[in-house]
């Protein structure tokens, strides 16, 4: 498992007359080799070998991560606009841009009160799935596990605005609120020790309960930081409430729940089946979307499944 001290960079990205002079590493096994010391510029050739051996990341140390992420972020447009890197690629270096965004959520929650730049990158979502002509499996192959708790939030905001965008006559406004709902949706994690995250015994009674109060938590936060709309907050507060009444943290129940909060639930649900994890390989998209509906009712709405279902594995496909 790579460390996190370290992030991943797409070689694509990797522009050698702008990209920041850093370390960059590469993974060998289970460890992280020094590729280029900081004081070595990449050059052309180098991303030319890294090509013809498909080595598709690079990795930065801690004391790079801001100037690369930075970097990233105010260079987004311009790579989505290039002509020499693909539709999935793209994909991917968006993917990333965002999941820097959780990461730092995670690692420094006051950066949640910067909601300009979470709507700027919902934005920048947005557009590239109304572009593409198959933005679900650009999408689906983000980042590698070992990175799985914030790519996982990416997923969830790309599926739901790709399933709200292509099914429900939101406006832009509506479809910005539902992706921040999304990726912010596991926010209220930052308040459960990460020691219980990251264990993997079975989780005793009371660590069980500790995680369940991460969707009210999350909900608090954002509420009293302000400027969250009501779509955003009802998808981070609602997002475990199941059909048949047995979630949390309420126990509502059918349309007591809020249309948002099920779509997230069934993009959170599907996202982690069809997502390699250390301990687990990933679910074909049509094995997760049987096992989701062999639960029934009881988990999810069966119109709204059925409607995510048609978006996710469309007649011909």
């Amino acid at each position: 498992m790579v460390d996190q001290k370290y992030r991943p960079v797409h070689v694509a990205c990797i522009n050698p007359d702008k990209f920041p002079q850093v370390a960059l590493y590469m993974q060998s096994g289970t460890n992280l080799v020094l590729y280029k010391p900081a004081d070595r510029p990449i050059s052309r050739a180098d991303l030319q070998r890294l090509n013809n051996n498909q080595v598709e990341h690079l990795y930065i140390g801690s004391g790079s991560i801001r100037e690369v992420c930075d970097f990233l972020e105010e260079s987004i447009s311009e790579i989505l606009a290039s002509d020499t890197i693909s539709g999935p690629v793209k994909g991917q270096l968006l993917s990333q841009v965002a999941m820097n965004y959780v990461m730092d959520v995670f690692e420094m929650p006051d950066k949640l009160s910067n909601l300009d730049r979470c709507r700027n990158l919902i934005r920048q979502l947005m557009q590239y799935i109304t572009a593409n002509q198959n933005p679900l499996e650009a999408l689906h192959s983000i980042v590698n596990h070992d990175f799985y708790t914030f790519a996982h939030s990416v997923h969830v905001a790309s599926l739901s605005l790709l399933v709200h965008a292509e099914i429900f006559g939101l406006s832009p406004d509506e479809l910005e609120d539902v992706g921040i709902g999304g990726i912010l949706h596991d926010v209220g994690m930052i308040f459960v020790p990460s020691g219980i995250l990251e264990k993997t015994d079975i989780l005793t009674n009371f660590e069980y309960n500790l995680i369940k109060k991460h969707a009210e938590r999350g909900y608090e936060c954002l509420r009293d930081l302000g400027g969250f709309s009501e779509i955003s907050l009802a998808a981070v507060r609602y997002h475990h409430e199941r059909n048949n009444g047995e979630g949390y943290p309420f126990q509502l129940a059918g349309d007591e729940i809020p249309r948002t909060a099920q779509v997230t639930a069934i993009c959170d649900v599907f996202s982690a089946l069809t997502s390699n994890r250390a301990y687990k390989k990933a679910m074909a998209k049509d094995e997760a979307l049987s096992l989701m509906e062999s639960v029934g009712k009881d988990v999810f709405s069966p119109r709204l499944l059925e409607k995510f279902k048609s978006v996710i594995l469309p007649e011909g496909a």
